[in-house]
């Protein structure tokens, strides 16, 4: 048995959820009433990890984003893992809205987590690796308990534990 445990803090989304939950929203926007006739488009770009929403006006943008959400949450991605950017015209009167999927964590954010588990002051060392954060420590409760600690946190964005050994 090895006599130091660890974990890796991640923050990233499943792109097969969420393109299942988009073909979802998808469908609905064409099946809903209040859709007919409506320019309203759902497209993702797998490479970018943006999703792009096309629609007639600010109010049916709003019900598309809507629509969007609720199947996220359906598929249990989180929420704020989305980075809304401004509704801007395009041409031909319609609107565009482009929403950013997170994808590993900024070096401000990593930092702030390590800044979190060093005022715990629990018996682990924690480390940022590229996009994410490596916390190690012998105790495994002392793990569990920062573990704990980030999920109860606050924070902007989403978090996920993984490598758990």
């Amino acid at each position: 048995m090895a006599d130091t445990s660890s974990f890796d803090i991640v923050s990233k989304v499943d792109m097969q959820e969420v393109d299942n939950a988009i073909n979802q929203a998808k469908k609905e926007i064409i099946q809903r009433y209040d859709f007919k006739g409506s320019k309203s488009s759902i497209e993702l770009n797998q490479k970018e990890h943006d999703i792009t929403l096309i629609s007639d006006d600010d109010f049916r943008m709003k019900a598309v984003v809507d629509i969007l959400q609720s199947k996220f949450v359906k598929r249990s991605i989180p929420l704020k893992a989305l980075t809304y950017s401004q509704v801007e015209p395009t041409a031909g009167g319609l609107v565009k809205q482009t929403i950013k999927l997170q994808n590993g964590i900024d070096k401000d954010n990593a930092r702030l987590i390590v800044k979190m588990i060093k005022e715990t002051k629990l018996r682990v060392q924690s480390q940022i690796m590229d996009d994410q954060v490596r916390v190690s420590g012998k105790s495994k409760d002392d793990l569990q308990s920062i573990m704990s600690m980030l999920r109860q946190a606050d924070l902007k964005f989403a978090i996920q534990f993984v490598n758990y050994r």
